[in-house]
């Protein structure tokens, strides 16, 4: 596994400015931002060419980025549909696949809905689905983490402690922190530095400090109501205090990735390292 020195701040997929250029402008722009590398993002299902595959690997190599990825929207761990359940688990596994083919770090995803069941039973659902995944990897020696992701609504599997149980269980687990996400959720909670070094202490105490120096989050400006999340929003537009967040990651050692998902994905990608590395 690729093992960070340091926190990385990508962008959630190709900066804008990129416009037709490809990946090929997109790495000219990130270097010249100073910024660290940029999250894969498969919405709509894994199509990449073998071709673009080698050219990341080589690029991240070459130029020291580094590159995560995020699995397609459609998966759901507890679909009460079978068929939908297992192409969740090979859109997972396929996710994974791509990123060990290009040299990625980690992968994340949304892994379920609640669909009305309780906790306990949709956890245990989620986790035999995490089992085949697993077993699929370790099957191709995929070496990438594997990470759900903190959710944004109630509706939602993946508050921060159901996904740090679930990586408790799997050693090629581990959470992918949402911010924004936990933020939402809660409808206004964990915006303070108080509250983000808990959730960092948590993470720590729980699954010892290589979580802490093999982390992947994301972070955004958002909207959201009683309900959750509503959408995402550039920092200057939304209440969410990265400020605090950066201070609690810096005094916790924090390395890995950091992705920004706002939508003007490059300008505050760049505010936040800047932030980052003003303290």
């Amino acid at each position: 596994m690729i093992k960070p020195d340091k926190l990385n701040f990508l962008t959630a997929g190709m900066p804008l400015s990129t416009g037709k250029g490809g990946y090929p402008k997109a790495f000219e722009i990130l270097k010249e931002m100073k910024l660290d590398g940029l999250e894969v993002e498969f919405v709509h299902g894994v199509r990449m060419s073998e071709e673009t595959r080698q050219f990341l690997k080589q690029i991240s190599q070459e130029q020291g980025f580094l590159l995560t990825s995020h699995g397609p929207f459609y998966i759901n761990l507890n679909s009460k549909e079978e068929e939908k359940v297992e192409a969740s688990v090979q859109r997972i596994i396929e996710t994974a696949q791509a990123a060990n083919d290009f040299g990625g770090y980690s992968i994340t995803y949304h892994a379920a809905f609640y669909m009305g069941g309780d906790k306990e039973t949709v956890y245990q659902q989620v986790k035999a689905q995490t089992q085949k995944i697993i077993e699929a990897l370790e099957k191709e020696n995929i070496d990438v983490w594997v990470r759900p992701e903190t959710t944004g609504k109630s509706t939602q599997w993946g508050d921060y402690e159901e996904i740090i149980r679930l990586s408790k269980e799997f050693k090629q687990v581990l959470p992918c922190v949402d911010f924004s996400h936990i933020h939402a959720r809660t409808a206004g909670e964990y915006n303070t530095y108080d509250e983000f070094c808990k959730i960092l202490e948590r993470i720590g105490a729980e699954l010892g400090n290589e979580a802490i120096e093999n982390f992947h989050a994301h972070l955004a400006g958002i909207e959201y109501t009683s309900k959750g999340e509503k959408r995402h929003l550039i920092f200057e537009q939304a209440d969410m205090n990265y400020k605090d967040l950066l201070k609690a990651m810096k005094s916790f050692g924090v390395k890995g990735a950091l992705v920004c998902e706002s939508p003007n994905i490059e300008t505050d990608t760049k505010i936040l390292r800047d932030y980052y590395y003003s303290l």
